[in-house]
């Protein structure tokens, strides 16, 4: 890149600073109380007694809780291997260096340079420990880029959280973890190391196909699919457009419909954010939104007993209010629909506007203020209650969508 683009990329990166972001010198995220995660501790007395926490959690069984989407995030500096991949670590692409530090913010590993990993996951299990006992998240490892002859390539990659991480997270702290594997069907002895996997513990596979490269239709899956269906080992796949990490030219893995494949072959697949974001093409070539191919996929008899979705990132600002309503009314899927947050996503204060959720009549207005103070000490506990308290005339959300232990404990019960 000659000087002048550079001299344009810290420009673009600095037009977001003057919209309120600013730089400590540290080199993370500090900016004014309407952008940035201020994270607070302990959750005060009079939020505890609210009314609003008291009903989101009645009718609900904090054991079969398991937060089914949470993410592992860091620098490597603390023994963890993880690895940030250029895109996100260079000023040369100014808007994914600027995603990273309001992730770090918010998961408040932003004031510990050098122990960065382990500050993410202090506060993790800080917000945990709030939680009543038995409520757990479920840990993403995530696999890098690879090409279709299952060669990483680091180039590519977002970044890179190892499995032996999150293995060790969920055997070190067992009471508020459990992990997800990340492996590429394409590499050599993938299908082994799934199994390995698994017998350690992992309760699931999480697959990004833009950003990791595999396509869920191709018959390179299938050795992998097998140990899936034989082990009862769920699958969660991102669909739909996929902004917070890029991989290479492969959108179109994204598409909901092409874990057909998946399905036939007997695999218990979780399709993350219910595809909420995004257009994919049709069986006729034409475009349609992603979510609207998940509920055609929902419908379809090969999908019965095996396909759900994670409701995680349904309610960020990216997403169109008529998509939740969706959701709400259509109790006929809630029993095939499972809790997740996204975090530290719910942490990004502006990607989630309780006030603007309510202003579209999906949220009781008098809620907003607590909900608001709720996400300054514990952002797991925010996106839960918002969810909750979710409501659309006379519809929401059954206990069934937040007792997702039922789909994740099945192989190591």
């Amino acid at each position: 890149m000659d000087s002048l683009n550079i001299k344009s990329s810290r420009r673009r990166f600095l037009s977001l600073l003057a919209g309120g972001a600013a730089l400590s010198a540290a080199g993370w995220a500090s900016a004014g109380s309407l952008l940035v995660n201020k994270c607070r501790v302990a959750i005060p007395a009079s939020l505890i007694d609210s009314p609003w926490l008291r009903q989101a959690w009645a009718g609900i069984e904090p054991a079969q809780v398991w937060d089914c989407h949470v993410h592992l995030a860091g620098l490597g500096d603390g023994g963890s291997g993880i690895v940030v991949g250029p895109q996100l670590s260079s000023w040369l692409h100014p808007l994914h260096y600027a995603q990273r530090l309001f992730y770090m913010n918010a998961g408040c590993a932003h004031d510990a340079p050098g122990k960065v990993d382990q500050a993410y996951v202090a506060r993790l299990l800080n917000l945990c420990d709030a939680m009543p006992e038995g409520f757990k998240v479920m840990l993403f490892a995530f696999e890098r880029f690879h090409d279709g002859q299952g060669d990483a390539h680091p180039e590519h990659s977002a970044f890179y959280v190892p499995n032996a991480w999150a293995a060790k997270l969920a055997r070190d702290f067992p009471a508020r973890f459990e992990w997800v594997a990340s492996l590429h069907p394409y590499r050599a002895g993938a299908a082994d190391e799934l199994r390995l996997a698994v017998a350690n513990g992992a309760r699931a596979v999480k697959w990004l196909p833009a950003a990791m490269g595999m396509d869920p239709a191709d018959a390179k899956c299938d050795a992998f699919y097998r140990v899936l269906a034989e082990t009862g080992t769920p699958l969660i796949v991102h669909c739909g457009e996929e902004k917070a990490v890029k991989g290479s030219d492969t959108q179109a893995f994204g598409n909901p419909l092409r874990l057909r494949r998946a399905l036939d072959a007997g695999v218990k697949v979780v399709v993350a954010h219910c595809a909420s974001l995004g257009d994919d093409l049709d069986d006729a070539g034409k475009v349609r939104s992603s979510f609207d191919l998940f509920l055609k996929l929902m419908a379809e008899s090969r999908a019965k007993g095996l396909l759900h979705g994670d409701i995680s990132a349904i309610t960020q600002r990216n997403r169109k209010p008529a998509l939740i309503r969706t959701l709400l009314e259509r109790t006929d899927l809630h029993d095939r629909l499972a809790h997740g947050s996204d975090y530290p996503l719910p942490g990004v204060v502006p990607l989630t506007s309780p006030g603007a959720l309510a202003r579209a009549g999906l949220l009781p207005k008098d809620a907003v203020k607590d909900l608001d103070i709720l996400r300054q000490h514990n952002p797991l506990l925010f996106d839960f209650a918002l969810k909750r308290l979710l409501n659309w005339q006379g519809h929401s959300f059954s206990p069934a969508v937040f007792h997702t232990r039922r789909l994740f404990a099945v192989s190591h019960a």
